[in-house]
């Protein structure tokens, strides 16, 4: 089966270009699965329930997160009634929401998605995502037939160290948060698929997706300007991945950057 995982939208370009072509991605790649990273989608910082909305009205599977899920507080009143949108599954326990889901495709296939947060340079506080994918997959491992991991972290070395950590046991281990594609993408020698970031889903004229010049100016002058989302044409970023359904792990991995004309 092919799953489809896509990198951080961000803010209103990042939700235009992933609307316009989502579903002619799907179509031509002949897509079994997909997960969508959103926590950027609301101006650049967390998720409201009109975007979830409008996000619901797409053929998304999962939608990830990572350390701005909480940046709309009215995220803590819906996330409990939305099993399919995830935060990470390091947050404590009584956290509202959850950090992993099994789903079930047309063909019976049950594919598990589980959402980490790193630890260097972002959460230090948080339970280790190490530890914890220990426990998800050695408690569930009955529940589901293929695993995908999104590990939202801010180092390179974290997150290969998590591949590492992985290879053999889950069908992927992608990279989110930096909003810079890597070229990394490969088959690790025990058949996980890994890439240390997928990129994000929004405008390559800014500085991550927010407006250059606001940053340049913090930046350069070190004045104090408030970061507002970059407007423009945008990229939809991420990967597909093609899964052996007989043993859940990967066959291959392709980078996708679609460019909006």
């Amino acid at each position: 089966m092919k799953i489809l995982t896509i990198g951080d939208i961000v803010a209103r370009p990042g939700r235009r270009v992933l609307t316009e072509n989502l579903e002619s991605i799907q179509r031509d790649l002949n897509i079994d699965f997909t997960v969508v990273n959103i926590e950027n989608a609301a101006g650049g910082f967390g998720i409201t329930k009109k975007i979830l909305d409008d996000f619901h009205a797409l053929t998304i599977d999962v939608m990830t997160s990572g350390n701005h899920i909480w940046d709309k507080r009215e995220a803590l009143d819906f996330i409990d009634q939305h099993p399919d949108l995830l935060r990470p599954h390091n947050y404590p326990q009584g956290t509202p929401g959850s950090g992993w889901v099994v789903r079930q495709t047309a063909s019976g296939i049950r594919v598990g998605v589980l959402n980490l947060m790193g630890q260097a340079f972002m959460q230090p506080t948080l339970d280790s995502p190490f530890a914890l994918v220990d426990q998800v997959l050695q408690s569930n491992r009955s529940e589901f037939d293929i695993i995908v991991v999104d590990f939202h972290a801010e180092t390179t070395s974290e997150k290969i160290a998590m591949g590492w950590h992985l290879d053999g046991r889950v069908a992927a281990v992608v990279g989110t948060h930096t909003h810079v594609p890597t070229a990394d993408e490969r088959i690790l020698p025990n058949g996980t698929a890994y890439i240390t970031d997928l990129g994000m889903t929004g405008c390559y004229d800014s500085v991550i997706g927010s407006d250059k010049q606001a940053v340049l100016e913090r930046m350069v002058h070190k004045m104090q300007r408030r970061l507002e989302p970059a407007t423009g044409k945008a990229s939809l970023c991420g990967a597909v991945i093609d899964v052996d359904e007989g043993n859940g792990l990967a066959n291959s991995i392709k980078r996708i950057r679609l460019e909006q004309a």
